[in-house]
């Protein structure tokens, strides 16, 4: 579909070598994950890749193409899909349960980079979402923070291999190298970016940074407190353990689809669309003829002008092209977020069709609480406090009630045609009432269909009056 497949048949040879070598299986997703990541980039990054993405014709001159280039702008569909999905999951923030005080307090800075776990949540999602799968390192530092726990969030790149074992009859992981960067100082003001690649086993850790010639050198190590590898993941689109494809690549193909398609009307519009003065009858040796405000012509007894310009019928293909495009991005997106589709079908078509897309971000979410339950198992051991457990939002549309359903509601309820628990339950659903509204609490609360007692105020009594001391 576009060049740039040499780019990536990388050498796989040396793998395993060094301990920064990605393993065969991360080379295998690695051209799954190039195209979303320059698409996120938007145009400049696009425009960066010119004749990967955007190909150069055979006889099209090179100052040609790069006038093209400059010209062309990549629309930003998956980008805004992306942002949709993780949207939608976290548009009620993530409930916890019998989770201790002292891990409430840590998680509204998870990561200890001033994000709460509701932010948090929305960033990995994506992650999650863009590559695939995702991994989180929950981390305790022996110095510094006081020890307390933080979670590092990985993406599949830099994830370099992972070997396991079976543990008690399940699959554990006894050895995980992870790619990081590092700011470290630089002269008496300034910083660099290196690489570094942090190495876990079960109870020990030793982390290797860059030197000279591009080997990596072991410059820390220790001794973990938790018996096991304290890292969680989470899948969009298994195939394997630590193996996964992105679920949204076919759109992120149809937005490089739509970027190419742009490019060639935009550079049809641009040669095309000034008309041109076209002269009839003058010989061929008269002088230059020109036209222009100000300027009249004098025509030959058989000579005559007109402008020539495109009938637009290719135009109006290529903008079909567009809107064809723009629809089955629409369809793919609504698919798999949604669950549905656009376009009229059967009531059977639509329920395979809902459920079907119902069950793509029903994973997402149970993914992303299963590994956030992971998570919060991980720091509860760091701490010895109740980890408890968490629920993340299945509604991805709001239920709101318009006003005239509310009022219906509240008819049926004074009428005695519902009781006072279904009114509550129904505007708790309809988004009326907050998230933390507990119904059963507010029935406890309010007695005597709905109404709280009013405590009558105590009735002063008279006081009184002295007796007189009579003289004797």
């Amino acid at each position: 579909m576009y060049s740039g497949y040499n780019y990536y048949d990388r050498e796989t040879s040396s793998q395993g070598k060094e301990i920064n070598d990605p393993n065969a299986t991360w080379f295998q997703q690695e051209p799954h994950w190039m195209l979303i990541e320059d698409l996120l980039g938007g145009t400049y990054q696009m425009r960066k890749r010119h004749r990967r993405y955007l190909p150069q014709e055979p006889r099209e001159l090179d100052e040609s193409y790069d006038n093209r280039l400059a010209r062309s702008v990549c629309p930003p569909f998956y980008l805004r899909l992306e942002r949709m999905l993780a949207g939608m999951l976290t548009r009620k923030p993530v409930r916890l349960n019998e989770t201790a005080d002292s891990i409430r307090e840590h998680l509204f800075d998870v990561d200890l980079q001033g994000n709460d776990l509701n932010v948090w949540t929305y960033e990995t999602t994506r992650k999650m979402v863009r590559y695939g799968h995702v991994g989180v390192l929950i981390d305790a530092p022996t110095t510094g923070q006081n020890g307390r726990p933080y979670w590092v969030t990985y993406t599949p790149r830099d994830i370099l291999g992972y070997r396991t074992e079976i543990v008690d009859g399940e699959v554990k992981l006894t050895q995980l190298r992870l790619q990081e960067k590092v700011s470290v100082p630089d002269g008496l003001y300034g910083e660099k970016i290196i690489d570094q690649v942090r190495l876990l086993t079960r109870g020990g850790f030793e982390i290797h940074q860059k030197g000279k010639n591009n080997k990596f050198i072991k410059v820390d190590e220790g001794n973990m407190s938790l018996p096991e590898i304290p890292f969680s993941v989470a899948y969009a689109n298994r195939l394997n353990l630590l193996e996964s494809r992105p679920p949204m690549a076919d759109i992120a193909e149809l937005n490089l689809k739509a970027y190419q398609i742009q490019s060639d009307l935009d550079n049809q519009l641009h040669i095309s669309a000034v008309p041109m003065l076209a002269f009839y009858g003058f010989p061929q040796s008269s002088e230059e003829v020109t036209a222009g405000p100000g300027e009249a012509i004098a025509f030959p007894s058989d000579g005559r002008a007109e402008y020539i310009e495109p009938a637009g019928r290719s135009y109006d293909a290529q903008f079909k092209r567009l809107d064809v495009l723009s629809g089955q991005i629409n369809e793919l997106g609504l698919a798999a977020v949604l669950g549905q589709k656009l376009s009229a079908e059967t009531a059977e078509a639509k329920r395979i069709d809902r459920s079907q897309g119902d069950s793509t971000m029903m994973v997402v979410a149970q993914q992303m609480q299963d590994m956030i339950d992971n998570c919060l198992q991980f720091h509860g051991q760091y701490l010895n406090a109740e980890s408890g457990s968490c629920f993340v939002n299945r509604d991805f549309l709001s239920q709101r009630l318009e006003p005239q359903e509310i009022q219906a509601l509240l008819q049926l309820y004074t009428s005695g045609s519902i009781t006072q628990q279904t009114l509550l339950k129904q505007l708790h659903e309809g988004e009326v009432l907050g998230d933390e509204f507990d119904v059963e609490e507010e029935i406890e609360s309010t007695q005597s269909g709905g109404m709280i007692e009013m405590a009558q105020p105590e009735k002063e009594e008279p006081e009184e009056e002295p007796e007189e001391e009579n003289d004797e």
